[in-house]
């Protein structure tokens, strides 16, 4: 947790040297009373000192504005490095003081996800906010896919990929009834129409685990499946078939182009963010291990006590988080609005402009010397950064490579 690790005692006769000993920084800060039982004041701010001041300064008779001068006895605060740090400490604090209110005050709400529920008997994909997961804090009950930065884009993304399969796209309860008129999508032979007997439980069954290994595969398993009966095709001479399997896997590469980076299986989100910190020649790793974000590791570049190296002490921390057992937890329902909320807090930095800070995901293993260039990055000074920013990324100069 990032607690808050600083603090004043405040008292309205020395505001001036209570104010002088303020940082002018961000940070996220609690104000406690003078009155064991009222609540206190959580705020995140981008200048702390010039915050305080309008809410403890000398109030106005005129102004209508709030002010805690009476109220204030115990201010703590934490600085914060990045928009990312505050809005993680604020959200742990937020937690932990106000547990009954905490989404309200973080203003949270869930990030939509795809959803193969496999538990109906002809599952089909639809968007959701409501992840549902096991003691072991793991989403169950289907594959989960995501997250998206709204409602909008994650339907537009599903309404293209489901092109490449048969699935139903209906909500009505299935009874295999053959007087059913069907829908559009029987008509037009992009679903196997389960609603009038129109293939058997096996075939459906056949094309949605087509479906479920495309989310579990990040496309790949399809992708893979299209070049493949392209070579053979073009090896039997079919090269009709072979160029509509061709135009196929263009039409795949347009959907997948449009798809965000960290939308993939919520069991495979393996991720660190990365972030400039307060103390100077530091950055902030933000972990996160199967969708859930893990505890925070700072790392100075400028420490010569360590005799590790910086890649042998970063490659220590995302092998120790991902290696993590997650221990079993009894209360489901808490653990999926916990797993819902660090997937909401990691949405919402992502999909953000300008995003500050830079993130790195884990496939078959870490990108540890992209990571370190990251870092240097962050610690240059700012007009560094900029001229960098103006450069090709290294990322797509070795992709490219």
């Amino acid at each position: 947790m990032l607690e808050l690790d600083s603090g004043l005692e405040f008292a309205p006769e020395r505001d001036a040297e209570f104010f002088s000993l303020l940082p002018a920084k961000p940070a996220v800060c609690l104000i406690s009373s003078k009155n064991e039982a009222a609540e206190p004041y959580l705020i995140r701010t981008a200048d702390l000192r010039r915050r305080l001041q309008r809410l403890l300064g000398t109030p106005d008779p005129a102004s209508k504005r709030l002010n805690l001068r009476e109220f204030a006895a115990m201010v703590r605060y934490r600085e914060t490095g990045s928009k990312f740090e505050q809005a993680l400490a604020y959200y742990q604090n937020a937690k932990h003081i106000f547990p009954k209110r905490y989404r309200q005050l973080a203003r949270l709400r869930p990030a939509p996800v795809l959803k193969v529920n496999l538990r109906n008997e002809y599952p089909r994909c639809f968007i959701t906010r409501r992840i549902v997961v096991n003691e072991q804090g793991e989403p169950t009950a289907g594959t989960y896919y995501g997250p998206f930065a709204s409602r909008r884009l994650a339907e537009a993304f599903a309404e293209k990929m489901l092109d490449f399969f048969k699935v139903r796209r209906c909500q009505i309860k299935i009874r295999r009834n053959p007087t059913y008129p069907g829908c559009l999508y029987s008509e037009m032979k992009m679903c196997l129409a389960p609603c009038f007997a129109g293939c058997t439980k096996q075939e459906y069954d056949v094309e949605v685990n087509r479906l479920v290994q495309f989310l579990d595969t990040n496309s790949l398993s399809l992708h893979g499946a299209l070049e493949h009966d392209r070579e053979a095709a073009s090896e039997q001479l079919d090269f009709e078939k072979a160029s509509a399997i061709h135009k196929k896997l263009e039409k795949l590469d347009d959907v997948l182009k449009g798809k965000p980076e960290l939308s993939r299986r919520i069991q495979d989100l393996d991720a660190v963010v990365l972030q400039r910190a307060t103390d100077e020649h530091t950055v902030a790793f933000f972990a996160v291990h199967r969708g859930r974000l893990a505890e925070s590791f700072y790392l100075r570049f400028e420490d010569t006590g360590k005799p590790a190296s910086a890649e042998e002490t970063v490659r220590d921390y995302l092998e120790r988080v991902t290696n993590a057992v997650a221990p079993a937890n009894a209360n489901v329902r808490q653990s999926a609005m916990e797993l819902s909320e660090h997937l909401s807090l990691l949405a919402r930095w992502y999909f953000s402009s300008p995003r500050d800070g830079e993130i790195f995901f884990r496939d078959k293993d870490w990108p540890y010397r992209r990571i370190l260039r990251a870092c240097s990055r962050l610690l240059a000074p700012k007009k560094e950064q900029v001229e960098q920013a103006k450069q090709p990324s290294e990322k797509t100069s070795e992709e490219n490579a």
